[in-house]
Formats: C-alpha cells, structure tokens, sequence
C-alpha cells in the first residue's frame, strides 16, 4: 500500500454554510484522508461558526476553524493565516464551493512531486442540481448526472491523469484555479505566500505561480483526477480585477519571487498560539 505525504486541506469560505457543510460532507467521503482540514473563514456570520461546531464531533480528522473580521475580500489574507496555521508538508486548497470527487485528496497526494506545484479545474453545476444537492446535502455525482457542464472535467482516468500531468500547458498561468491547486509548504514559505495586495477578485492565483515559477517550480496539471464539482452561485464583483492586473504584471516584469506582504507576518501569533496551547497541558 501507498504512504502518502502527510497533507494539510484548506478550505476558504465566506457566508455559505450550506454549501460548505456539503463539501465537508464530501471530504468525510474520501478514500485517501487529508491529515487536517483548515477552514479559512474570510468573515463569515456565526452560522458558519455553528456549522462547523456541530460536524467537528464526527469528523474524521483535526478540524481547524480560522476566521478574520469581514472588511471586502481578502482571500490572499485568510489563506496565508491558514498556510501559517498548518501542521503538514503538503497544502491542497480548495474553495467552500465544491464538492469532490471521493478521490480527490488521493489523486492530489499521487501527483505531488518535489520541485512542482499542481494545478486542477473544475466541473461546473447548474442552479437546479446545486439547489437538489443543497437541499438533500447530498455529497455524491454520479458520472452522467445532469446539470454538470465542462463534460472532460467530471471523468475520473488515472493513466491519462498521469501522462497529462506534465504536458497539459505547463507553462500557462492562467490555466489554474485558485479552487483546485496544491503545493509544498516550504515553498510557499519560500515565496512567502500569497500577496496580500491583491484586494477584491482576482488574479492572486496567478501571481503566486509566477513567483512560483520563478523560484524554479515546474507546474503540474491534475486533469482527469482531482475532479471538484462547483455549485453554482453569481459571479463575484471583479471591479478590483484591473488593479491586481498590474500587481501580476508587475511579478511577471520583475521576475518576483518574494512578496514582502506576505506569509511571514503570522509565524508568531502560530507560534504564540502553539506555546499557550502546550502550556495549558501541561
């Protein structure tokens, strides 16, 4: 039997109890287990709260609840308090929006390499089967469901996951999701995570990977595996999008690799956090 890195799972989430409570229901569901599941609450209402505490009793693994104060979308900040927060070697990221495949934390492990990071996509639901599944908290799609566009993107092919893996676009920064990626932890400590500049929708993604990239990653694609079903909902306000477009063309001109708002300015509250935890059992 496999061993597989010991990985850390980070869902981001923002007043959607319904729909987050589904896509735990589906990690509950995965043949592979992440180690710990970290929600990065980017300011939800206390029914996210009570969501969580009423599945924490059975949930199979370390469930781990971070939440900042709601002030307009700042996902590059409640990922990095999540990065921080995290206890393992390998990060896989995902949105509260999705549902997953039950191999989906399995396909990732298989496919995490020293010196990449992975890139996955998406198949998309419409209203009506997202409403069914929402109301049923049903966590499982079957192959031919309908209501499931982005028909390549729901078939589960593990030889074809394998050989695509590093010739599916490897070098496009824009054929990634921020829902669906995974990364070591050291190397996003090296980047120092995302950049925390980036405000409102958009582009942070890519901007993580070019400085990926120009740490000398190579990117991986997870195409037919690592498959995630995304309810539907309306599309975010992207009135921020055309000032984090110079942010990622300025890391594209300039080659970056750090960001200096970044990942390392909660190392010691973690640590502050872990040493009043140690001292209370004592």
């Amino acid at each position: 039997m496999k061993i597989f890195t010991k990985s850390s799972l980070i869902i981001s989430t923002y007043n959607w109890p319904e729909a987050l409570r589904l896509c735990l229901l589906s990690v509950k569901e995965q043949s592979v287990l992440p180690d710990e599941v970290i929600i990065a609450d980017d300011g939800s209402t206390s029914q996210t709260f009570e969501v969580i505490e009423a599945m924490r009793p059975t949930f199979p693994v370390r469930l781990v609840h971070i939440w900042q104060k709601d002030d307009g979308f700042q996902l590059s900040k409640i990922r990095n308090k999540a990065i921080a927060m995290s206890s393992f070697s390998y990060i896989i990221q995902i949105d509260g929006d999705l549902v997953l495949h039950k191999h989906f934390i399995k396909d990732h492990l298989e496919l995490s390499e020293p010196g990449t990071f992975v890139a996955g996509s998406r198949a998309l639901m419409n209203r009506q089967l997202s409403e069914k599944l929402l109301r049923l908290q049903k966590a499982s799609i079957h192959l031919f469901e309908p209501g499931v566009s982005n028909i390549c993107n729901r078939f589960h092919i593990t030889w074809l996951s394998r050989y695509l893996a590093d010739r599916y676009k490897p070098q496009d920064i824009f054929a990634l999701r921020g829902c669906n990626m995974a990364f070591w932890r050291e190397d996003l400590v090296h980047v120092n995570g995302y950049n925390e500049c980036f405000q409102g929708w958009g582009r942070e993604d890519n901007e993580i990977a070019v400085r990926l990239f120009n740490a000398g990653l190579r990117k991986r694609a997870i195409k037919f595996g690592g498959i995630v079903f995304h309810i539907h909902h309306p599309e975010a306000d992207r009135g921020d999008c055309l000032e984090n477009e110079e942010y990622l063309t300025y890391a594209l001109r300039h080659k970056s690799v750090y960001c200096s708002q970044g990942l390392d300015q909660y190392f010691d509250v973690v640590n502050q956090v872990e040493h009043a935890e140690n001292t209370l059992s004592l």
